[in-house]
């Protein structure tokens, strides 16, 4: 009871917060900045083991310029995040701009479907949001339901102002068929750690052995859709630029696991290109391979059944 009160609470205070000016609320994530990281040091040493790890090359000078960088950044994605609750969709279009807009459109206006790949880059939520509104087909954003109900149905409010039909990951399969005589995008973030149970393929991402979500290829090689990546580039503070990248148009034709390195590569160059902007205080190398539960080899092929036959 008391743990409902404090949920309506805090999303009263976070729906207020976000009529505030975005100029002030940038304000505010400057004194939260020092904050996070000055003074409670909020995952500074999973931000700094995850840096270290992956850019061995780098000295500790250039790491903790890095840290810094992204904790600033941080501090202001959590205000842009709750701006969502009230920002209008021509601010949205002013801030987030698309490129390679007609790549995906040719497909889309020929009754094709699309996937997406994404990653925690940048503000992802503004991408994912402003997608419903500059493509002609149907948007579908795969994400993973919060533990709470009450912020989970507010976030999702958020996320589907715009034309968004949010699908939870495990409905994955079953909206995706239930949409398939009508183009539509699917956008997945690629960059996430599957579960124990389900750290089927292990590669390296940043010199770390790492399990990559596996939908992206198994959905795109069933259905031969093709694949863009959303590279968000950060322009200034509260605008981005997203390119639609083809990473592959023809997924039947490709072996196994190309498409997942293809994805796994590529966002690996772009983080290296400039790493501030990624999330960093995620535990993405959590699960190590040989400490792992996994699937019997029936409950994996049983899965692959599952796939198909509902595709």
């Amino acid at each position: 009871m008391f743990q409902k009160g404090f949920s309506y609470l805090g999303v009263f205070f976070l729906t207020t917060l976000s009529f505030l000016p975005l100029g002030f609320l940038y304000l505010l994530a400057d004194i939260f900045y020092v904050f996070i990281y000055h003074v409670f040091g909020y995952r500074k040493k999973v931000v700094r083991e995850n840096l270290l790890n992956s850019f061995p090359e780098k000295n500790l000078e250039q790491i903790i310029a890095i840290e810094k960088k992204f904790f600033k950044y941080l501090a202001s994605l959590m205000f842009e995040v709750i701006k969502m609750r009230s920002m209008s969709a021509k601010e949205l279009n002013k801030r987030v701009k698309f490129k390679n807009v007609d790549l995906v459109e040719a497909y889309l206006r020929n009754n094709e479907s699309v996937l997406f790949c994404s990653s925690h880059y940048g503000n992802y939520e503004w991408v994912c949001m402003a997608i419903g509104m500059t493509f002609s087909g149907q948007h579908h954003p795969i994400y993973k339901p919060l533990s709470s109900e009450i912020f989970d149905n507010w976030f999702l409010k958020m996320r589907s102002r715009y034309g968004n039909q949010m699908v939870s990951m495990r409905q994955t399969i079953r909206a995706i068929q239930s949409t398939k005589h009508y183009p539509t995008m699917f956008t997945f973030g690629s960059d996430q750690a599957p579960s124990k149970e389900d750290s089927q393929y292990w590669t390296t991402l940043l010199h770390q052995d790492a399990a990559i979500q596996l939908g992206v290829e198994k959905i795109a090689k069933k259905t031969n859709r093709p694949v863009f990546y959303l590279k968000t580039s950060y322009l200034k503070r509260g605008y981005y630029e997203v390119d639609c990248v083809p990473i592959c148009l023809d997924p039947k034709n490709t072996a196994e696991f190309e498409i997942t390195e293809l994805h796994t590569r590529f966002l690996e160059d772009f983080i290296k290109e400039e790493p501030a902007y990624w999330l960093w205080s995620h535990r993405r190398w959590k699960y190590k391979p040989g400490k792992l539960v996994r699937k019997t080899e029936q409950q994996t092929k049983m899965d692959g059944k599952i796939l198909q036959s509902e595709l």
